[in-house]
């Protein structure tokens, strides 16, 4: 059994229900395999076995009253998985799918994202099976405090610096920042997402969809393309989808898919201008259902079915996809549809999207395909960027944010496409992204000695 081997099998026998955990470092792990005969140090020193353990796992009860006086109880859980470069640095995620097999999954992938990035910051991951959906504000308010009261002797801007991900947006984050500088009497940036007018930064809110399309734009250079006139699909319609069918808008191309958890739609003219806006305020204000869109546009609706789906059954042809939504939506029927239909790039918006099946289409087929860790990186990236703000105390204007996104973005397509070259897989996106973020990590954790 190879070294690699063995530290898959060792997490499956360790931690046998966690399947979104085995994925990922699955994955990651197979992709570092060029990396073993090239460095015997990490080989000897069991990086390859310490990095898929996570430094601490924090699991908490969190009690809280609803709006007709009951007590309610849901599960925290932080997973501040490796620190070698930085402070652990993730976000928080609010929804009944959370346990700690996702969690896990996901701070692990955020080890080697923040690693991408080149700025200082460790991997962790945290959230609830709390759903706010068809919650008051003061139910979510209630929740958050709860949640906080326990998590805040857990983190700190040198400690671990929280951010939002799914079902925690700009109100969860004031309630929880909030909360933190009440119970520890200071104004530190331990939260990332932040309001601009307590500590935030400009850009933040479109990060994560802008870097997908700029990673995107990257790597359809490479082919002497761009996105002027290509038809795009997003999925999702949260803040990652809404910014990256923005940024795609304004370089030309037509977005027409957006969903839900509900239903998904198609809108052939485009979603801009003004459908644009009226999803914003759909989603971020009203917090209303995609459905609402169709019916007042009068686009095509299904409902129960996400967009991938509805794309392989429709045979709809688009030329570039950006997953938003969430793990494993794209499917490897749905992958070999989007490829047969003409998709040539995919850049993934949402964290781990597509399964090894899918994957293994984009590669047999030469698609241009940006993994998660790579594509999804400009989130993080723009957290790190608030976290210096903070630090200085003073903001960056938009244009500058944006500007070092931008470089942090084009940095991280070129430190992927070197790696995969430099370890004989030219073109490789996924195993570029693997080893370029590993590296950095294993030989911090080499200097440190067995800590």
């Amino acid at each position: 059994m190879t070294v690699i081997d063995g530290v898959i099998e060792k997490v499956r026998r360790h931690d046998p229900d966690q399947t979104e955990f085995h994925q990922a470092v699955k994955e990651v792990m197979h992709s570092l395999e060029p990396t073993v005969e090239r460095h015997p140090e990490f080989v000897k020193a069991k990086i390859y076995e310490r990095i898929v353990e996570p430094d601490r796992v924090i699991m908490f009860r969190v009690p809280w009253v609803d709006d007709q006086g009951e007590v309610q109880v849901n599960r925290g859980f932080r997973v501040q998985f490796n620190n070698a470069i930085g402070p652990y640095k993730g976000g928080l995620r609010f929804h009944p799918s959370v346990d700690l097999g996702i969690l896990k999954f996901l701070g692990f992938e955020q080890i080697f994202k923040n690693s991408l990035t080149t700025l200082p910051m460790g991997g962790a991951k945290g959230g609830s099976d709390f759903d706010p959906k068809g919650k008051s504000d003061t139910e979510v308010m209630r929740f958050c405090q709860a949640f906080m009261r326990e998590l805040f002797r857990h983190i700190g801007a040198d400690i671990d610096v929280p951010a939002g991900d799914i079902g925690v947006g700009a109100r969860e984050i004031g309630y929880l920042y909030g909360y933190y500088k009440k119970i520890v009497n200071e104004h530190t940036g331990v939260l990332t997402g932040k309001g601009l007018e307590y500590g935030g930064s400009l850009v933040r809110p479109e990060a994560t969809g802008y870097g997908a399309v700029y990673f995107a734009a990257e790597m359809l250079a490479t082919r002497g393309e761009d996105f002027k006139d290509k038809v795009v699909a997003v999925s999702g319609a949260g803040n990652v989808a809404q910014y990256a069918v923005a940024k795609a808008n304004e370089l030309g191309a037509k977005v027409i898919t957006l969903c839900d958890s509900t239903a998904s739609i198609i809108d052939e003219a485009g979603i801009c201008d003004e459908k644009w806006d009226f999803l914003c305020e759909l989603k971020n204000v009203r917090r209303g259902r995609i459905k609402e869109y169709a019916d007042k546009y009068g686009v095509l609706c299904v409902e129960g079915k996400n967009i991938w789906d509805v794309i392989r059954e429709q045979g709809i042809k688009v030329d570039i996809a950006v997953p938003s939504a969430t793990q494993n939506e794209i499917d490897g029927k749905n992958a070999a549809a989007l490829v047969k239909n003409g998709c040539f790039c995919i850049s993934e918006g949402a964290n781990m999207p597509s399964p090894p099946e899918a994957i293994e289409v984009y590669q047999e087929s030469n698609v241009l395909y940006g993994p998660g860790k790579a594509a999804n990186a400009g989130g993080v990236a723009t957290s790190g960027l608030e976290m210096t703000q903070n630090s200085i105390k003073m903001p960056w204007t938009r244009e500058e944010v944006d500007n070092r996104l931008k470089l942090i973005m084009k940095e991280i397509h070129k430190a992927c496409l070197d790696a995969a070259e430099e370890y004989g897989r030219k073109g490789d996106y996924m195993t570029g992204a693997n080893i370029a973020g590993f590296m950095k990590v294993a030989t911090a954790m080499l200097a440190y000695g067995v800590v």
